[in-house]
C-alpha cells in the first residue's frame, strides 16, 4: 500500500492530467450527444465541423458492430500499458506521458463502449473519420511512444 501512495504522489501530475482529460472526453461527448443529436451538424470551418456518429467500430470503420470484441482489446490494451511501466518509463518522460494518454483515450472509449454499445464521435474535418477527445488522446499518445522507443534509448537502471 505504501509502495503504492509513493507511486501516486510521484505522478500527481499526469493523474490529474488524465483526470481532466478524461472530464473534457466525457463532459464533450454528453454535449455531442444531446446538442448535436437534436440540432444536428454544426460547421465551425470549411474544412471543421461537429457532426455526431455513433462508432460501433474501431478506427476508420473497421470492426462494425464488434463492440464485444472491442471491449477486451481495450482492456488488453490497457492492462499491457499498465503491466509493461517501468519499461515504457525507461525512455523517459515524454513515453510516460504517452502512455498515459494511451491509457485515458482507451478508458475514455471503454466507457461509452459499455455504458452505451457504441463510441461517439463528432469532431469531424471532413477529410478524415470523425473521431473524439479520447482517439486525439490514444493517436498522440501512440505516436509519442513510438517516437520516444525509435528516438530514446533506455535508461539503465541503478544497481543498488
Amino acid at each position: 500500500m505504501a509502495k503504492a501512495l509513493a507511486w501516486v504522489r510521484t505522478h500527481k501530475t499526469m493523474l490529474a492530467a488524465a483526470a481532466l482529460l478524461l472530464l473534457l472526453d466525457r463532459l464533450s461527448k454528453v454535449w455531442a450527444l444531446l446538442y448535436l443529436t437534436a440540432h444536428g451538424p454544426v460547421k465551425l470551418a470549411k474544412y471543421f465541423w461537429l457532426n455526431y456518429v455513433e462508432n460501433t467500430g474501431a478506427a476508420f470503420g473497421m470492426f462494425q458492430n464488434g463492440n464485444a470484441l472491442l471491449i477486451i482489446v481495450m482492456l488488453l490494451v490497457i492492462g499491457y500499458v499498465i503491466y509493461s511501466w517501468k519499461d515504457v518509463t525507461k525512455y523517459g518522460r515524454p513515453a510516460a506521458w504517452a502512455a498515459v494518454l494511451i491509457i485515458t483515450g482507451a478508458m475514455g472509449n471503454l466507457y461509452d463502449r459499455i455504458t452505451l454499445g457504441f463510441v461517439v464521435d463528432f469532431i469531424d474535418w471532413r477529410v478524415w473519420p470523425v473521431f473524439n477527445v479520447a482517439d486525439a488522446c490514444i493517436t498522440v499518445g501512440a505516436a509519442l511512444l513510438a517516437y520516444c522507443l525509435v528516438r530514446r534509448t533506455p535508461k539503465q537502471e541503478e544497481k543498488a
